[in-house]
């Protein structure tokens, strides 16, 4: 049997949503899980061979205890305070405690229309459903705050986009899908009332550390930057583009979801823009960090009735500091050094200006570090230098600070290895295979999502996973409606 659901949201903040029957497909069919994520959550591993499988993941049936729910909130689109927004294609199933003791929900996307529809049919086509359920379950096992998948589920049922698409749902997990937008629709629309029960719940489920502190809310809003100034850290040092950073698509768990035009870098090029409709740049690689200082300033505003003008303003202040301090930890330990030390800043700065230059690959460049001699001008990472002088430059700075490394070499070697992936989910590997499901065959995704569990080891006969992009898959522009 599936897993018994309960609806802690529903029951406590009932109010801001509403209850809506699912549309099923009339032909679901089951084309990936994960079987981490069902263990997690207490599926068995039977389950997934049962005829009515797909129906149970799709909403056809129901989970036992579900109670199917929208969600309303608002947000900041693009700079732009939309009122209008809440869950208009997916729906809350209900949540269950899962192996580790914690608390998840189960959110069906792709569900049919909702009142916060719009003017969109509440359906996910099988193209943007395999890019979420791939870079969820990616970014987990990059060890990076995400969202999970717990399943794909196709459809032959026709959804028009851009072309006539075929319709998927799939379940995102997480302990929570607060976002940033709840509490800014709880302060523009709901009043104090209202934002105080969200506080006080989001402190009771999540936070409840907060409940101890003089102001539990300030409290509860410090641990939101502090958490968001940690995720953007990860995000920059990875090489990681999400493509639409509205109010709306941020987690009050500091955590990655709202999966739509995201890219992990190619070339290094900061000023990249992953989503075709983003035509100012707003949301490129190098402009993450302070969009999402914005965005905690749009939050704090909403907090604002319950903390005053000052703390606010304190509470911002902490994070760029978290950001900075976070993000060149982990660029040192990238680069293979014992530890970060002011003067490594420089030195992290150079080498990213030399891959912008050299229009180098960013993974595969962290990676080759590994293969950096200490011992010698002839490197495996200088024979991809089109400036060799440049690099050899920079090289020779790195070797000094290497002679005053507390790391071994072959503990240097492994660091590398371990913080600088080898897979990742480079969009041109997410198309193929997006290509092929199209087509009825679901082997390649199958195989990318396998690789993509174990990205920092190298795994046999699976170079090409690791390989350079082609010219035509690099760069590819994402629309929102993937």
């Amino acid at each position: 049997m599936p897993v018994q659901l309960q609806n802690t949201f529903t029951e406590q903040l009932g109010d801001l949503g509403s209850p809506v029957a699912v549309t099923p497909f009339a032909d679901p069919r089951l084309l990936l899980h994960s079987p981490e994520t069902a263990s997690l959550l207490g599926f068995s591993a039977d389950f997934f061979l049962q005829p009515d499988a797909a129906d149970y993941l799709s909403g056809k049936k129901l989970l036992p205890g579900s109670q199917p729910f929208a969600q309303k909130y608002t947000g900041h689109q693009f700079g732009q305070y939309n009122p209008d927004l809440g869950d208009g294609r997916g729906l809350l199933l209900g949540d269950v405690q899962g192996s580790d003791g914690q608390r998840y929900e189960l959110h069906l996307k792709g569900a049919g229309r909702t009142p916060y529809s719009r003017f969109g049919d509440g359906r996910a086509v099988l193209r943007s459903s395999i890019r979420e359920f791939l870079a969820s379950e990616a970014m987990h096992h990059l060890g990076i705050p995400t969202s999970r998948a717990l399943s794909l589920v196709g459809s032959t049922e026709a959804v028009q986009r851009e072309t006539t698409e075929q319709g998927a749902m799939m379940i995102r997990v997480c302990p929570s899908h607060i976002r940033f937008g709840h509490f800014e629709y709880c302060f523009y629309q709901g009043g104090e009332q209202a934002l105080q029960r969200l506080v006080d719940f989001c402190i009771h489920q999540y936070f409840p550390a907060c409940a101890e502190a003089s102001n539990p809310a300030q409290a509860l809003l410090q641990q939101i930057v502090l958490r968001t100034a940690r995720l953007i850290a990860q995000w920059q040092a990875v090489g990681f583009n999400h493509g639409v950073m509205n109010t709306d698509n941020m987690s009050i768990l500091g955590i990655t979801f709202d999966y739509g035009p995201y890219a992990f870098l190619d070339d290094y090029q900061p000023g990249y823009i992953c989503n075709h409709s983003d035509h100012s740049g707003r949301y490129a690689f190098d402009e993450q960090p302070g969009v999402a200082l914005w965005n905690l300033n749009a939050l704090a505003h909403a907090f604002s009735p319950l903390v005053p003008a000052d703390a606010l303003r304190q509470t911002l202040s902490l994070y760029e500091a978290e950001l900075v301090s976070c993000y060149m930890q982990l660029m040192a330990k990238k680069l293979g050094l014992d530890s970060y030390r002011e003067t490594d800043r420089a030195l992290i700065g150079r080498w990213l200006a030399l891959l912008q230059s050299q229009q180098q690959d960013y993974s595969l460049s962290m990676r080759r570090l590994a293969q950096f001699s200490a011992d010698s001008q002839a490197t495996v990472l200088r024979d991809h230098m089109l400036d060799t002088a440049a690099f050899d430059q920079w090289a020779n700075d790195y070797r000094a600070r290497l002679t005053d490394n507390a790391l071994a070499e072959a503990a240097r070697v492994q660091q590398i290895e371990q913080h600088n992936p080898l897979y990742v989910l480079r969009n041109y590997l997410a198309q193929q295979a997006i290509s092929a499901a199209e087509q009825g065959n679901s082997q390649p995704l199958a195989e990318l999502f396998t690789v993509l569990k174990q990205p920092y080891t190298e795994q046999p006969g699976k170079a090409a996973f690791a390989a350079p992009p082609p010219d035509w898959g690099k760069s590819m522009e994402i629309s929102c409606s993937s």
